[in-house]
């Protein structure tokens, strides 16, 4: 990336006068993410000016952006060209910021790290990301990785800020490895009850089936296959199951990536009755959880959502005792704390990626913990 670039040469000395002043920065691009994690703290810092597709090598399968870019303009540009990001990153759009034409940014699908209803069968955000630029709490300018699938000696920086919430400083540019779009999709709906759809699910993992998402709601599964005409047309006929028309499936699909299907609305309106929704990653084996609320499972029964009045501690013991943790996505009590609290080992870690990168402290104050 160039430094006499306008845009990042704006962003870089937003950096220093912060730093010189010793205020905090809130990284903001659409704002659609602004309800995942802690409170915002600090100056709000649009870096939304920092955009386009720099370079994209469709034969390659890779495809670098600038942080600001439009995650719908990258898909569309992908698209035009039969390609994808698989993860099937969020776009939570309208109900999810101030701004009602507001669109989810390439950065801060990096930072939040979220992924849709493929990632159990694709892999996440950070599978994809090859290289990134950041620019630090120094106010300089960072590469790690590159544009290739194979780039990295030794520890993957890079991979590091998926997920990180802009603590580490502003993902300035990120190259990705893209796939080309599945040639056949299908859908199947099947009547089970919750311990039937889980432990169905865990048996067709062991196949050989082109499964890509699942998602089990108020006694019904929904099974996503991709892949080759052939493969996904034999799994609808070893199945068996309701096949589900396209025009009914593809919306649901994306409602669930989105959160704006009917389970996610409901979660919502839930909020103001002092209800609070919970993500809660386990081990897909691990049977029903028995924790009163409204439920929804994806990812093969690894990622269970729970909308309901249980307790933080008993959401997060349950969870804990099944080898997995919990994360409150939303709710107006958040005394609890959103992520699952770390232990010693890795809190250190943390705080000491923190000091390297933004030693003052200046970026995202608190966002992913409290004290961090």
């Amino acid at each position: 990336m160039e430094h006499h670039d306008p845009a990042l040469a704006m962003l870089i000395d937003r950096v220093r006068t912060a730093q010189a002043a010793g205020a905090q920065l809130a990284i903001r691009g659409g704002g659609t993410k602004a309800f995942y994690g802690e409170a915002i703290q600090g100056e709000p810092f649009d870096v939304r000016l920092l955009e386009g597709i720099s370079s994209y090598q469709p034969t390659e399968l890779v495809v670098t952006a600038r942080c600001g870019t439009a995650l719908a303009d990258l898909e569309a540009a992908l698209a035009e060209k039969g390609q994808c990001l698989p993860f099937e990153p969020p776009q939570f759009g309208a109900w999810s910021s101030a701004e009602p034409a507001a669109r989810g940014t390439v950065g801060g699908m990096v930072a939040a790290g979220l992924a849709g209803p493929a990632r159990a069968a694709v892999g996440s955000v950070r599978d994809y990301l090859l290289g990134a630029t950041l620019l630090d709490g120094r106010a300089e300018v960072l590469s790690f990785g590159g544009q290739v699938m194979k780039n990295v000696a030794g520890y993957d920086v890079s991979r590091v800020l998926a997920g990180s919430l802009g603590t580490l400083g502003v993902i300035l540019e990120v190259s990705l490895k893209v796939l080309p779009i599945a040639p056949a999709t299908a859908s199947l709906r099947f009547e089970l009850g919750e311990a039937g759809a889980i432990d169905r699910l865990n048996r067709w993992a062991a196949m050989p089936l082109p499964l890509n998402a699942s998602a089990w709601w108020n006694g019904a599964l929904l099974l996503r296959l991709r892949g080759a005409h052939a493969a996904v047309e034999a799994a609808c006929a070893s199945l068996g199951g309701e096949r589900v028309d396209p025009a009914q499936a593809d919306p649901f699909w994306r409602g669930l990536r989105d959160q704006t299907d009917e389970f996610f609305a409901h979660a919502r309106a839930e909020l103001d009755r002092g209800a609070s929704l919970w993500r809660i990653s386990v081990p897909p084996t691990t049977p029903p959880l028995g924790l009163a609320g409204e439920l929804l499972v994806e990812w093969g029964g690894a990622q269970r959502w729970l909308c309901g009045t249980v307790p933080a501690a008993t959401v997060r013991e349950a969870a804990a005792r099944a080898g997995g943790h919990a994360t409150l996505w939303l709710g107006n009590d958040r005394s609890a704390g959103v992520f699952a609290p770390l232990k010693a080992p890795l809190d250190r870690i943390h705080r000491e990626l923190k000091k390297s990168f933004d030693p003052a402290g200046i970026f995202n104050p608190g966002r992913l913990y409290p004290a961090l």
